[in-house]
């Protein structure tokens, strides 16, 4: 499988949660990084992997976007669209996959490309455990340091646990031999919650498939048990549960960079932000 944009992902998960209590989780996972164009030959040449179908891993349309089985790359450039970035480049998409048919991603990463091959933007898709999806669609450019830095406020509800008033930080290193995503969660007094993944890239192979596969075997399933878990010992910890708002009417939040005019001593950083939501 050389030569392909492709591969697997194995890292570790944190979350360190710093108020109302303090809080810290870590897990072993892998994670498939998938080029939408390379997914035809990706399930003719994989037995251990297929699209749209059962295997021991899989990537399903359906497990994504608007959740209706349509080919989700018209989904992708249709929020690229939107936002008025362009489209027409490589698709990536960083996940946990489907094992033995089940899958949840509270996070799949969206990797997208302009024609070039540049990064145009990353769409951060979020899911809950009550069945919701939300995507923040969000302009990306490297820094000098290869790092990808954004922001933009919570508009979905996520965990009973925490607040809805609160701001993303992202910072993340694309996928290369090695990938990064890192996550701050702030409120008006400071960090609320840091999480993050770092892993280390393989081949995408059947080889590599079973070996992670033996490692952490029925892993998405233990995705979902960790969070119920970890969710009873922030409860048993005294922390209240927040009201679940109505599910949000819109699909997507769009994140438009906002032009700052420079002033003579001012920290340099990154621009602000502003957002608007996309329907469903």
């Amino acid at each position: 499988m050389d030569g392909f944009a492709s591969g697997l992902y194995e890292g570790t998960v944190v979350h360190s949660r710093l108020k109302p209590v303090r809080h810290r989780l870590r897990y072993r996972v892998f994670s498939l990084l998938l080029d939408l164009d390379e997914l035809p030959e990706l399930d003719r040449r994989l037995r251990l992997f297929a699209h749209g179908r059962f295997a021991l891993t899989a990537f399903h349309d359906a497990d994504h976007g608007p959740g209706d089985g349509r080919p989700i790359r018209a989904w992708v450039d249709g929020h690229l669209a939107a936002a008025g970035l362009p489209a027409g480049g490589p698709v990536r998409v960083l996940c946990f996959p489907r094992v033995l048919g089940y899958a949840f991603n509270p996070l799949s990463v969206w990797f997208c490309h302009r024609p070039d091959g540049t990064l145009a933007a990353i769409l951060h898709e979020v899911s809950n455990t009550f069945g919701q999806r939300h995507t923040y669609v969000i302009p990306a450019a490297a820094g000098a340091d290869g790092l990808v830095r954004q922001t933009c406020d919570k508009r979905f509800y996520v965990s009973p646990f925490m607040a809805m008033e609160t701001t993303y930080h992202f910072r993340i290193r694309p996928p290369d031999e090695a990938v990064a995503v890192a996550i701050h969660q702030t409120d008006a007094g400071g960090t609320v919650l840091h999480a993050s993944l770092a892993a280390r890239r393989a081949e995408l192979s059947d080889r590599t498939l079973a070996a992670a596969w033996l490692r952490h075997p029925l892993m998405t399933a233990k995705v979902m048990a960790g969070i119920h878990w970890e969710a009873w010992r922030l409860w048993r910890k005294g922390l209240g549960i927040m009201p679940r708002p109505p599910g949000p009417a819109e699909s997507a939040t769009i994140v438009a960079p906002v032009a700052v005019v420079p002033v003579a001593g001012a920290p340099a950083g990154g621009a602000p932000n502003t957002s608007r939501n996309v329907p469903a």
